[in-house]
C-alpha cells in the first residue's frame, strides 16, 4: 500500500476512540478490584511479650504454692494489651492457672500445688499468652523456681 493511500484510508481509525474509552473503563474496573482486595486483606498479627514482677522464688521442699505473680503484657511498642488470655504452668507442668489481663494489660496469677520435676533442684514457670490481632507468645523460662 502506498503512503498516499494510507493517509487517505480512514478504515483503521473508525471506532478507535470508542475502543479506547471501553478499554480504559475495563482497566479502571480491574484496577479498582485489585485495590479493594488489597485493602480488605486481614491485618498482620503483631508480636507481644510478658514481664513478671519477680525473676525467681524459693519453693520449700520442692513443692507448694507460687507467690502472687504480677504479669504485664505489652506489644513491641510497649503498649499494654488488655483482654489477653494468659496461661501459666508450674515447672513439672502438673499444675496451671489462667486469667485475662485487665485494661492496663496486667493480671495477677498464683498456682497452687506446684512441684519441681523429680530429681531437679530448680525449674521454671512457663507462660502462653493469646490475644486477638497478636501472635501467640510463649516463654518456657518466665520465672525460675529454686528448691530450698
Amino acid at each position: 500500500m502506498h503512503l498516499k493511500n494510507l493517509l487517505q484510508d480512514e478504515q483503521g481509525s473508525v471506532g478507535l476512540p470508542m475502543r479506547m474509552v471501553v478499554l480504559t473503563i475495563i482497566g479502571l474496573i480491574g484496577f479498582a478490584a485489585i485495590v479493594a482486595s488489597i485493602s480488605n486483606a486481614p491485618a498482620i498479627p503483631r508480636p507481644m511479650y510478658v514481664v513478671a514482677n519477680i525473676s525467681s522464688f524459693a519453693l520449700p521442699n520442692g513443692s507448694g504454692d507460687t507467690p502472687p505473680l504480677l504479669l504485664s503484657v505489652f506489644d513491641n511498642d510497649d503498649i499494654s494489651i488488655p483482654n489477653a488470655n494468659v496461661v501459666v504452668w508450674g515447672p513439672s507442668r502438673s499444675a496451671a492457672t489462667g486469667d485475662i489481663t485487665d485494661s492496663d494489660g496486667k493480671v495477677v496469677v498464683q498456682i497452687a500445688n506446684i512441684s519441681l520435676p523429680i530429681g531437679k533442684q530448680e525449674g521454671y514457670l512457663s507462660v502462653k499468652v493469646m490475644a486477638d490481632g497478636y501472635l501467640d507468645y510463649s516463654d518456657s523460662y518466665l520465672v525460675k523456681v529454686i528448691k530450698t
